[in-house]
């Protein structure tokens, strides 16, 4: 590696969390922020360097990426960003990592890919969901038979504006698909209900599981072949799901309309339960064949920074060529032991429970 690691959006709280990593894995960084203050401020506690950007501005933000070998995307929204910063880095000869992005991003840059890809990876969902969420449970894919896997995200944590319209978004079959199961090698439609007012290992008091197949987990469960797999959001309360509901049963108004809606549930959960936030996956071996289900759980207090630790990882393992070139997602593209070696001593991961051999 030859140039800096570019942390855009390097102030908010997943990109200083990125910057903080990156340092302490010893690989220069550049800070980029609209605010060149408060970019400033990150740059200077880290040792770093700190660059005035505006995302949405061509030649600001090709001057950004010039001369870095890989640039992290730290900054939202999602839904506006796409596969613009992704094609900017790729141009500029670097690698890219997003702390977000999806399948509609990576559509995007596969419409028309540009030369760089053929020689850089491009590695998008590099944060807890979807990111880590489709990671962890891989380390229960070791071999052992695998009827049915059960995988739990979720928690109580705030939400920015940005971060509720991109939820909001997540609609239709490019995202996934609400109370269905991946069952014999096919999506089966309206397959699960919810589960009410459950308690689940990590998750604190009871809480409420919502069916929703991911195109994340669609992927996990296609690529490893798995008979059956569920996967749950998990709240603390109903103030989200309802909120959700009531945003996308009104055709007539746009997403942003109803962000400030999402905002609230979420600071209405927090304050009345924290922060927390946990991943939970369970590997139930086949009927009759005498083996006990396996499990791998990790709890934090904040999924934000901890998106920026997953972020921070993706990015120095493109930086080191341990990925493909191409256009990839973190969950596929990260060795799983690699990622759970580094979590295991972060002090934003308050519990990592791997599964045993």
């Amino acid at each position: 590696m030859t140039g800096s690691v570019g942390v855009l959006g390097g102030a908010g709280t997943v990109g200083r969390t990125a910057v903080e990593r990156l340092r302490g894995f010893g690989l220069p960084v550049r800070v980029g922020g609209r605010d060149l203050d408060r970019a400033g401020e990150v740059a200077e506690a880290n040792g770093s360097t700190a660059v005035r950007v505006d995302l949405f501005d061509d030649a600001s933000l090709e001057a950004f990426c010039a001369g870095c070998s890989v640039v992290l995307n730290c900054a939202g929204p999602s839904y506006r960003i796409l596969d613009r910063v992704a094609r900017a880095a790729l141009s500029a000869g670097a690698g890219y990592v997003d702390a977000a992005g999806d399948l509609v991003a990576v559509e995007a840059l596969a419409q028309d890919p540009p030369a760089g890809l053929s020689q850089h990876a491009a590695v998008f969902s590099a944060g807890l969901m979807p990111g880590l969420s489709g990671l962890l449970p891989r380390l229960l894919l070791d071999g052992s038979p695998v009827a049915r896997l059960d995988v739990y995200v979720g928690g109580s944590v705030e939400i920015s504006a940005a971060s509720a319209v991109d939820a909001l978004l997540t609609r239709g079959p490019k995202f996934g698909h609400a109370l269905a199961v991946w069952r014999d090698g096919q999506v089966a439609q309206h397959s699960l209900a919810p589960l009410r007012s459950i308690t689940l290992p990590g998750f604190h008091g009871r809480v409420h599981a919502v069916p929703f197949l991911s195109t994340e987990m669609i992927g996990l469960a296609s690529a490893a072949g798995l008979p059956e797999l569920r996967n749950y959001t998990v709240y603390a309360t109903d103030n989200l799901p309802r909120a959700f509901a009531t945003a996308w049963a009104d055709d007539d108004e746009s997403p942003e309309a109803h962000a400030a809606a999402i905002v609230q549930a979420a600071r209405r959960d927090v304050e009345d339960h924290g922060r927390h936030y946990a991943v939970l996956a369970y590997a139930r071996p086949p009927a009759g064949s005498g083996l006990v289900p396996r499990r791998v759980l990790l709890r934090t207090p904040d999924s934000y920074p901890l998106s920026g630790v997953v972020a921070a990882i993706a990015a120095r393992e493109v930086a080191a060529g341990a990925v493909a070139p191409g256009a990839h997602y973190a969950s596929e593209a990260l060795t799983p032991q690699t990622v759970a070696r580094e979590l295991a001593g972060d002090p934003w991961v308050s519990e990592l429970a791997l599964p045993s051999r």
